[in-house]
């Protein structure tokens, strides 16, 4: 059998196509806006990558498989959300394109906020089309870690064949160290830890590009050394002295209960720095990690090459741009590994023989592991099962989940 095709949408630094090519994929074709996103993947995987802006009317080689992930600033908790984002719509031109080409399969990944950004409505820009065009789908919320990955990065991912019936991906991994880690998949072996993940590295540079590229000490100023010094593992900035807060973080901690801003557009509540904690998973490395989570045993900051390492990035794989162009490429990556167990997912339901189906179906939504809503996930949820049916979200996690 050849190698099955795929085109990566949203390539970013590559991080998707690694794992699917890893996983005996061919990698046709891969877009992407950023430079130096191209610049990383045409270094790292080839020059099949294209430098541009991904409309509808993009014309696509022919491939089994369209993975992506449609730029996630406009849902992240990350960054300042903004309802109307002109980049949320390219959720809907990476639908349109599924429908248009009608690869054998189409893998979507984006964050956890892209279910309840503007009331569900980029859910629905996702699903309508493509349940349409006749591909059956699942559209769960996940956490990485449960798939052997050294970090708690909760990611929405959608997976469809088209015309025809699949499972969706089973968790390989249990995982301690986050709100509601323990619900899921109990009886499996634990997720590495920041420690499995840095083992082997040397001692870090001080002076760039590091060996491994990346693996460099930041400069740090006496309040931050003071700072650093007195957190302990698991500590946050809440946890020292208040007068020791940086201003900025006093501002985001105030905003938050004086304002009134409603809580679906807050994000998370803010850490500022953080020990991790060695032997659980880290938290979700973001382009800020660099700056915000201190290393487990040393009084740093972790380098890039480790929040890459976290990410699952083999050390040979190098970024391009300069450290803040490199660490929102880390940030906004897909781990590798996380990919690759997709793929290798995607390649069994391709192989495994099954029905054909003329309609399209929602096959499950499952938004959550846990047993509460927010307000605007219930909203959501609602919405989704309202107007395509499908399995009960309980149904679903007493089945496949725990």
């Amino acid at each position: 059998m050849n190698k099955p095709t795929v085109v990566d949408l949203f390539c970013g630094a590559g991080g998707m196509s690694l794992g699917f090519r890893e996983a005996g994929f061919e990698i046709v074709r891969a877009y992407d806006f950023n430079k130096y996103a191209v610049a990383t993947y045409a270094r790292n995987l080839g020059h099949h990558v294209q430098h541009l802006s991904i409309n509808e009317d993009l014309e696509l080689p022919p491939c089994d498989v369209i993975v992506g992930g449609p730029p996630c600033q406009g849902f992240s908790s990350a960054g300042l959300r903004k309802v109307g984002d002109h980049r949320n719509t390219l959720v809907s031109v990476y639908a349109k394109l599924i429908v248009r080409y009608r690869p054998r399969a189409f893998v979507f990944e984006n964050v956890e906020g892209f279910l309840t950004g503007e009331g569900g409505a980029r859910v629905l820009d996702l699903l309508e089309p493509v349940l349409a065009a006749g591909y059956r789908v699942h559209l769960r919320k996940v956490n990485v870690a449960n798939f052997g990955i050294p970090q708690h990065r909760k990611r929405v991912i959608g997976f469809g064949l088209l015309g025809k019936d699949s499972s969706f991906l089973s968790p390989t991994h249990g995982a301690h160290g986050a709100p509601g880690a323990t619900l899921i998949a109990r009886d499996q072996p634990p997720a590495p830890s920041v420690f499995d993940a840095l083992r082997g590295l040397p001692q870090a540079s001080l002076v760039a590009p590091g060996e491994p590229q990346g693996h460099v000490i930041g400069r740090l100023n006496d309040e931050d050394v003071e700072r650093i010094r007195l957190l302990g593992p698991g500590e946050t900035m809440r946890d020292l002295p208040e007068a020791m807060w940086h201003e900025s973080y006093k501002r985001r901690a105030n905003r938050r209960v004086t304002d009134g801003t409603p809580s679906e557009c807050r994000g998370g509540a803010p850490a500022g720095l953080r020990r991790l904690t060695g032997d659980e998973p880290s938290k979700a490395i973001t382009s800020f990690a660099r700056a915000e989570f201190v290393h487990p045993t040393e009084n740093r900051f972790l380098t890039l090459r480790e929040c890459a390492r976290i990410q699952t990035f083999p050390d040979s794989f190098e970024f391009s741009g300069n450290q803040s162009d490199q660490a929102l490429l880390v940030g906004n990556a897909v781990p590798p590994a996380f990919s690759a167990a997709i793929a290798r997912h995607v390649l069994q339901e391709l192989r495994e023989p099954g029905l054909q189906h003329v309609n399209g179906a929602l096959l499950s939504f499952v938004p959550t592991a846990s047993t509460g809503m927010s307000p605007a996930l219930l909203h959501t949820t609602n919405l989704i099962l309202s107007r395509f049916g499908g399995p009960t979200r309980e149904a679903e996690q007493m089945s496949l989940w725990l």
